[in-house]
């Protein structure tokens, strides 16, 4: 049996440039780009979701792999792929940066945990608000919805087609002002009944100088906001929906689907 080298070169190129997109997105992707999990599998589930979504996707055409051409069309599915699982990563930091707020209105970053994802020193709290948010990031099925995302934009953004849009950065760039936004929102009620704590103890100061606030004030803010942060978890999952909604608002407006 013999093979024409057009045929094994158009072969070759509808594996190795969706390959590349794929590749990019599950490296920044939460849940599966998070230093934990081995290289291997990484590769292993990229190049089986490669093989499993090229009967569906459009072929390339034309496509010279000896030329320069090819490293530019790798480098843009690199773009696409990156640019789609930083949103979800960016997702994910919301409640990263929730937990840190309020960790220092509480007086809690003081203990603090290495972060297995990122490999940096996050708050306890924070830590504990990443694992929820992965948690029901998977429990939600992001990760289908992530799969179906970087299905279309093969046929929105089609391999030989045109570079990505300047707007297409900006909804990248508009998507990241969620993040305060949002973290703001989840510590908003948690934040303001330890201003109300700080305020009580304030006006013992004036009460009674003599008494030592600060010897008493800390240990009891600590206890006062974990007891705050359990009364008001039940908005947690509240504000995970609509953060991810925006996500995936945010991932279709920059794909076109």
């Amino acid at each position: 049996m013999e093979f024409p080298l057009s045929t094994l070169m158009q072969a070759i190129a509808d594996m190795l440039l969706p390959l590349s997109r794929i590749a990019a997105m599950f490296a920044l992707m939460a849940g599966v780009g998070a230093k934990t999990v081995p290289v291997r599998v990484k590769m292993g589930l990229t190049v089986f979701f490669t093989l499993l979504i090229m009967p569906v996707i459009p072929p390339s055409k034309n496509i010279d792999l000896m030329s320069f051409n090819v490293v530019m069309l790798v480098m843009q599915q690199i773009m696409i792929g990156m640019a789609m699982g930083f949103i979800s990563l960016m997702f994910i930091n919301t409640f990263i940066q929730a937990g840190q707020i309020l960790a220092t209105q509480t007086g809690l970053a003081f203990a603090s945990l290495v972060d297995p994802a990122s490999g940096i020193n996050v708050p306890t709290i924070g830590q504990f608000y990443l694992i929820l948010a992965t948690l029901l990031f998977w429990v939600y099925d992001g990760h289908l919805v992530m799969f179906q995302m970087v299905v279309f934009s093969f046929h929105s953004l089609p391999i030989d087609g045109t570079w990505f849009d300047v707007s297409n950065y900006w909804t990248i760039i508009e998507f990241g002002g969620w993040i305060f936004a949002t973290s703001l929102a989840i510590v908003l009620a948690p934040v303001t009944a330890m201003l109300l704590v700080n305020l009580a103890f304030g006006v013992m100061t004036r009460a009674a100088p003599q008494l030592n606030v600060f010897s008493i004030g800390f240990p009891v803010t600590m206890v006062a906001g974990l007891i705050i942060l359990w009364l008001t978890m039940n908005t947690f999952v509240f504000h995970f929906n609509l953060q991810w909604q925006h996500g995936i608002e945010y991932t279709c407006r920059m794909i076109g689907c």
